[in-house]
């Protein structure tokens, strides 16, 4: 399944907490599939919260924690079971109170009709020979509809649905802005809205690079790690000989909480500057990621190999410098 090749590439501390991530993922529903677990979905939303539940978890944050920090960004719905709580009851009954009312009107009015037939009409009353229509259920009718409208309102995941149809309205808007250097910037609730929408298109255009790349950079200005490097592995995988996407999902290894994602980091970084040794910003890169790992050595290579390539007056040389003289101090 998709949770087993997830944990091929997510490395654990123990066997202990590899099982809690399995039983993790198999107990929180995927928001869009609905009818699977996120352990068992492909979408990415699933492939998403795999990745949170796991950054969590090496945050040190307990099973009913992460269960919670679900729950406040998905709703309850995420969980297979909800807690007990005045709406889960108000939702388990209303259905029941619906059938049962609906019956009452139906059984009342039947009766009614049995009495009126009953009872002896004037002579000048005209008899009516037609049966009673569908309008006899009606009541009924509507009110099931109204309890059940009320309850999907009040407890499915109405607003969620809302603004995902909302983000991928607004997409092709807030796209055009992100790419205009002209337009006013995106503020970050607007980026969220973006990365949504991107996801979406995603799902049906998987082999769009210049969409991923461009869900990889929004990734890392919103801080989503899971995100960043999900979007710069797919696009690195569509294009293996794509330096953007190469180089940002070594930034995005490099900056995860992960030290084992910050090894691989390392070495995609080594690779890119033995194929470049001339790229400012692979050696600015490679050698922060080699300074932030303690490997001073390499970390002054790089920056001695950027003073070689920059000129005399560039403003960047003072800067390259003190970091110099701050590794050859460790």
């Amino acid at each position: 399944g998709s949770a087993r090749a997830t944990t091929d590439v997510m490395p654990f501390k123990d066997e202990a907490q590899e099982q809690q991530f399995r039983q993790l993922t198999e107990q929180l529903r995927c928001p869009k599939c609905q009818n699977n677990s996120i352990a068992d979905s492909n979408a990415m939303i699933a492939t998403d919260m795999r990745r949170r539940v796991y950054d969590l978890m090496q945050e040190g944050k307990s099973r009913q924690e992460i269960i919670d920090y679900m729950v406040a960004r998905y709703g309850h719905f995420v969980t297979y079971d909800p807690p007990l709580t005045p709406l889960t009851v108000l939702l388990w009954v209303l259905p029941l109170a619906a059938i049962v009312a609906g019956g009452w009107i139906i059984v009342a009015r039947t009766r009614r009709r049995v009495r009126l037939r009953r009872e002896p009409l004037p002579a000048d009353t005209p008899v009516c020979g037609a049966r009673a229509g569908w309008g006899v259920y009606v009541p009924g009718a509507v009110i099931a509809l109204a309890v059940g409208a009320g309850s999907y309102a009040l407890t499915g995941s109405y607003p969620q649905v809302r603004a995902w149809q909302q983000a991928t309205a607004q997409t092709p808007g807030l796209l055009a802005r992100a790419l205009d250097p002209q337009a006013q910037p995106l503020n970050e609730e607007e980026m969220a809205r973006l990365a949504l929408g991107l996801r979406t298109r995603l799902q049906n255009d998987a082999g769009n690079v210049e969409g991923w790349l461009m869900l990889g950079r929004i990734g890392m200005v919103l801080g989503n790690a899971g995100t960043a490097t999900g979007a710069y592995a797919n696009a690195c995988r569509l294009d293996p000989k794509n330096s953007d996407a190469a180089l940002g999902y070594a930034e995005a290894l490099t900056r995860s909480s992960d030290p084992e994602d910050n090894r691989r980091g390392g070495e995609l970084l080594r690779r890119l500057v033995s194929r470049d040794h001339t790229d400012i910003r692979v050696l600015s890169l490679y050698a922060f990621s080699a300074f932030e790992q303690q490997r001073f050595g390499e970390a002054v290579a790089a920056w001695e190999m950027m003073l070689k390539l920059l000129p005399a007056g560039d403003a960047r040389r003072a800067v390259i410098e003190r970091s110099i003289r701050l590794a050859q101090e460790k």
